[in-house]
């Protein structure tokens, strides 16, 4: 793994030189403190400020990727872990497929990085909405609490299809999945 430097040696993505507390695993893993890597909002991985070009060596980064209770992000393998820091969210929702309609539709979203997954009980969609912009902010649950961030143009294709409804007297807009209904946003300006 890149940044084999012990704890403490190296910063970690908050700034200090203590990475926290590591991540509960079941093997021998031994902490290499911070890796050098980071995955911008939009997807990119770094190592040390360069961008990772190979998508094949990202994908495997990817299979080993963890996210701590506390938040932070992990590469833990077998004999080793590392930090490393997520601007946003560690993958981000490339392609919508909308099968079927209403109850029945089922969304399925093409990560970043190749996988695919289902919008439902299992992968809910979340929108969160900056307090200061109003911007929303969607996201889709990919995996032990690792979310992909719908980009841009994915959401206005789910806001195109989503229905409306009422929930607590307030008019909002969202979209079916596997028999879920997912809240996008309020029609209240």
């Amino acid at each position: 793994m890149p940044g084999r430097e012990k704890a403490g040696n190296n910063a970690s993505a908050s700034g200090s030189a203590n990475p926290g507390p590591s991540p509960k695993g079941d093997g021998p893993e031994e902490s290499c403190g911070d890796f050098g890597i980071r995955i911008a909002r939009d997807g990119t991985w770094f190592y040390l400020g360069s961008p990772i070009g190979r998508k094949p060596l990202v994908k495997l980064f990817s299979t080993v990727l963890r996210r701590e209770d506390d938040g932070s992000y992990w590469l833990v393998t077998p004999v080793e872990r590392g930090l490393i820091e997520v601007e946003d969210a560690p993958f981000t929702a490339v392609e919508l497929q909308v099968e079927g309609t209403g109850r029945d539709q089922v969304l399925r979203f093409r990560t970043n990085l190749d996988d695919w997954v289902e919008a439902g009980p299992d992968h809910p969609i979340r929108v969160e909405t900056n307090a200061a912009t109003g911007e929303p902010s969607p996201y889709i649950l990919v995996r032990d609490r690792l979310e992909a961030l719908i980009l841009r143009p994915i959401f206005y294709q789910l806001v195109e299809i989503g229905e409306e409804t009422e929930e607590g007297g307030t008019p909002r807009l969202g979209v079916w999945s596997k028999g879920t209904f997912f809240t996008l946003g309020s029609l209240n300006g």
